[in-house]
C-alpha cells in the first residue's frame, strides 16, 4: 500500500544516491523539511497514470514517490544539464528504469506526454506570456482524470512574498538556480489560464513550516 511520507531511512537512502556532497546534504535536508513531496503524493496516490515533472532538478520527486510505493513511470524535464546528469546517475544507481530525465528549455516546448503533470517552483523565472504558454502546454498534457499540480509563490503584498523573493535571489547567488526571478504569477492568472484549458482549479496555501508565500495549485481534468 502506498504511503504519503517515507521513513527517514528511506529519505536518507535517496540522499545516498548523490555523487556530489552538496547534492547529498541538499537532498537530505530538502526531503525531510519540504511539504511539497507529500502534497504531490496525496494528489496522485490513488492513480496509476505516469507523471511528467517539469523543472525536475535532480529528480527528487520521482525517488520520493518510489519510496512511498508509488512506482509509476516518471519523465523529468529540466533546463539545467548538470542537474539532469545527476538525476540520470541517481536513477541508474537506484536501478529504476521507469525514471527518465532529459534536458530542454520549456520555453521551446515540452515532451509529448499524457498523464499527471507537475511544475514545482519554476514559474517565477518566466515572463507572463511565457507562464501562460507553459501552463497551457502543460494542461494539454493532462490526461482524462489527471491533474496538473503546481507549487508557486504568489505575488501579493504579504511579508511572506517579500521573503520568497529574497530566497529566490539567494538561490541564484549560491548558483543552485541559473537565473534570478523574473515575475511571480498571481492566483487570478492560474484561474484564467487553467480554466480556459478545461481544468477545474483549486488553490490553497502550502507554507508548511517555511516563511515563504507558497501555494499549491491543482488543475483537475474530469475523467
Amino acid at each position: 500500500m502506498n504511503q504519503v511520507t517515507p521513513s527517514r531511512a528511506d529519505l536518507d537512502a535517496i540522499a545516498g544516491l548523490c555523487d556530489e556532497n552538496w547534492d547529498h546534504y541538499y537532498t537530505r535536508a530538502k526531503l525531510r523539511s519540504d511539504p511539497v513531496y507529500s502534497a504531490v503524493m496525496r494528489e496522485i496516490a490513488d492513480t496509476t497514470a505516469p507523471l511528467l515533472d517539469i523543472g525536475c532538478g535532480i529528480g527528487l520527486l520521482s525517488h520520493y514517490l518510489h519510496a512511498c510505493g508509488h512506482r509509476v513511470p516518471v519523465t523529468g524535464f529540466d533546463y539545467d544539464e548538470r542537474k539532469i546528469a545527476s538525476a540520470q546517475a541517481m536513477a541508474a544507481k537506484a536501478g529504476r528504469p521507469g525514471l527518465t530525465f532529459t534536458s530542454g528549455d520549456a520555453r521551446r516546448g515540452l515532451p509529448e506526454f499524457s498523464g499527471h503533470v507537475v511544475i514545482l517552483d519554476i514559474l517565477q523565472f518566466f515572463t507572463e506570456a511565457e507562464q501562460d504558454q507553459l501552463l497551457t502546454e502543460a494542461a494539454a498534457r493532462v490526461a482524462c482524470g489527471g491533474k496538473l499540480i503546481i507549487r508557486s509563490g504568489l505575488q501579493d503584498d504579504s511579508w511572506r512574498f517579500r521573503l520568497t523573493v529574497m530566497g529566490d535571489h539567494l538561490a541564484r547567488l549560491t548558483f543552485w538556480m541559473k537565473a534570478g526571478p523574473t515575475r511571480y504569477p498571481d492566483a487570478e492568472q492560474f484561474r484564467r489560464v487553467l480554466s480556459a484549458a478545461g481544468l477545474q482549479v483549486r488553490i490553497e496555501p502550502m507554507w508548511g513550516g517555511t516563511p515563504f508565500n507558497n501555494y499549491l495549485i491543482v488543475g483537475s481534468r474530469a475523467a
